[in-house]
């Protein structure tokens, strides 16, 4: 099956967070989410359902990269 054509009305821009441990990159990521959820850009992604990792999700840690899609 095909993929269905990416339409490009806006700008792409990719956003990193690089921070030592517990200084709230994935509190802003999820926050970032949760405001454009209310506006319709994104589906909200709650900090605890951003980390995959089993270990990660059991430590509160990031270990690995996640990826967030959102829209503005």
């Amino acid at each position: 099956m095909a993929k269905a054509a990416f339409v490009r009305n806006k700008p792409h821009v990719n956003v990193g967070t690089i921070g030592h441990v517990d200084h709230g990159k994935t509190t802003l990521t999820a926050a970032i989410t949760k405001i454009l959820a209310e506006s319709g850009g994104a589906e909200f992604v709650p900090f605890d359902q951003i980390d995959n990792a089993p270990e990660e999700r059991e430590r509160g840690i990031t270990i690995a990269t996640a990826h967030v899609e959102y829209e503005t």
